[in-house]
């Protein structure tokens, strides 16, 4: 039996999935679609809720994105977010106006009941973000909220099971954010919770077994989260149809193609093939210094190294991708968003276009449904090892991204090394779990340093530490010193032709997390 569907209207809004991540928290299934999506589809889809998120624009400019006044005569629950709370209220006849003290950032709001503030204390936080604010509420409606600058912080009309807020719940910043989404889903909709990751592995591994029937399954397996898990699923449907080839091409982090082999040829039931060509991508990235030409190179030689190999197993089958959910909509493959353009925001190394001469039957992407944390749930379910399951986020570039200049093998040992002492040395302080990502540089800097009597012109090593719950925006760690100098110690004294250790102190913006 299919899940109960909210849906996630995206008029250009930020936060677009980070509302449906809270809702699939909250044990609902939850889908993006474009505000464009036709009524006909809607209506088919049998949402049991309908959420409007927010976005960029004025709703009383002609060219932003406005919605059909049908939807609101479906009798779904609606809860309009920021713009699509101003969107609501002006297409049913209220008015949006230009605000006299824009609200941004933590604002308290003093809200007067209804379902949607159950167990909400009157006076509590929330995250505003908003230039324009609804004026005049269309009739049968009233407000349930508002901030000293804002008289209508939120308002419902109950009877409709219409409801809106100016601000947005969806951010860890509004402190009651998930009890507000929450009571939407279970007070106003009437959800039942059935959206849960040990149902999600036994149907998806019924559908796969059904789908794939006796033939073979090809997957090219990176180490990541997203490819090791939907290997992990694959190989519970399906056992030894299933070939996983893994292409190390010597940029990985110290011992991690070792980790990778071991933890699937020991765990689960399948064809492991490791392709060691290191060589390959040295040679290749001889002499090149510039940073998009070396991310094209590694990308170009990984798909030629995989579709040799795929070759050589022979094609046919089903090809298999480690899709998720995010990666469809960013890569213009999945539901059309915000303003509607079909356009590529960027292209993503986990879907893969297969060259003419190789053919399958299909293509299977069995977590194309799950965002990333969903995915994590899903691996710890089946087993595989915490460290592979919480892995931190990986340039597919791997160290290639991390390595300034030209990629030499002397330079890949060193930043090896280097990263593996410093990542020991975040586990030991016990303040891992702290850090969203933490690793470290290898710029083409060379420093000058005394060891022991000797003066030495070596290697600088940077290391970088960030904390975000997005990855939109982050900022750098406030480590400890203690720790910073344990860390700097060890990297001077164990790693070779390391001789000085500079901390990374550079939020994002205006730096990003990468180095390149």
């Amino acid at each position: 039996m299919a899940n109960q569907l909210c849906i996630v209207l995206d008029f250009g809004g930020q936060y677009n999935q980070l509302i449906a991540r809270r809702v699939r928290e909250c044990g609902v299934y939850c889908e993006i679609k474009s505000y464009q999506t036709p009524l006909e589809e809607i209506k088919a889809l049998a949402p049991d809720g309908i959420i409007f998120t927010g976005g960029p624009n004025s709703v009383y400019d002609e060219s932003s994105p406005h919605i059909y006044k049908e939807i609101f005569e479906l009798g779904i629950p609606i809860l309009g977010i920021c713009y699509g709370c101003q969107l609501m209220a002006y297409t049913l006849g209220g008015e949006v106006s230009s605000c006299v003290k824009s609200e941004y950032g933590k604002i308290e709001i003093n809200q007067t009941g209804g379902l949607l503030f159950k167990d909400v204390p009157q006076k509590n936080v929330v995250w505003m973000s908003h230039t324009d604010f609804v004026s005049k509420l269309p009739e049968g409606f009233k407000v349930t909220a508002a901030t000293d600058d804002c008289p209508c912080a939120a308002f419902e009309n109950p009877e409709k099971k219409l409801y809106s807020v100016q601000f947005h719940p969806e951010v860890t910043h509004s402190e009651y954010g998930k009890q507000i989404l929450h009571n939407f889903l279970y007070e106003v909709c009437g959800f039942k919770g059935d959206w849960v990751m040990d149902d999600f592995i036994d149907t998806t591994v019924a559908k796969l077994r059904e789908q794939i029937g006796d033939k073979k399954v090809i997957l090219g397996l990176s180490g990541g989260v997203d490819s090791s898990v939907a290997a992990g699923l694959l190989s519970r449907a399906v056992g030894k149809q299933l070939t996983c080839v893994f292409v190390d091409q010597g940029l990985m982090r110290k011992d991690e193609g070792d980790f990778v082999e071991q933890t699937f040829t020991k765990l689960f039931d399948m064809n492991f093939v490791r392709v060691n060509c290191k060589e390959q991508f040295l040679k290749a990235l001889k002499g090149v210094t510039d940073p998009e030409q070396k991310r094209k190179i590694i990308g170009t030689e990984f798909y030629n190294v995989f579709w040799d190999k795929i070759r050589e197993e022979g094609d046919g089958g089903f090809f298999a991708q480690g899709t998720i959910y995010p990666d469809r909509i960013e890569s213009g493959k999945g539901n059309k968003s915000g303003n509607g353009s079909t356009a590529t925001i960027k292209t993503h190394h986990n879907m893969v276009e297969r060259p003419a001469d190789i053919q399958f039957d299909g293509v299977i992407e069995p977590l194309g449904d799950l965002f990333k944390d969903e995915v994590r749930a899903v691996g710890e379910k089946l087993g595989i090892p915490h460290d592979l399951v919480w892995r931190q986020p990986f340039p597919g570039p791997g160290l290639g991204v991390r390595i300034l200049g030209e990629i030499t093998e002397d330079k890949i040992k060193v930043l090896q090394e280097a990263d593996a002492v410093f990542r020991d040395e975040i586990r030991k302080s016990g303040i891992e779990d702290q850090l969203k990502q933490f690793f470290a540089v290898l710029p083409d800097v060379r420093t000058v340093g005394v060891m022991g009597d000797h003066r030495t012109y070596d290697h600088l090593i940077a290391i970088r530490a960030i904390t975000t719950d997005d990855f939109m925006t982050a900022d750098w760690a406030r480590i400890p010193f203690d720790i910073l100098a344990k860390v700097s110690n060890r990297l001077t004294n164990e790693v070779e032709h390391v001789n000085r250790v500079v901390y990374d102190i550079t939020s994002k913006p205006p730096g990003t997390v990468e180095w390149e």
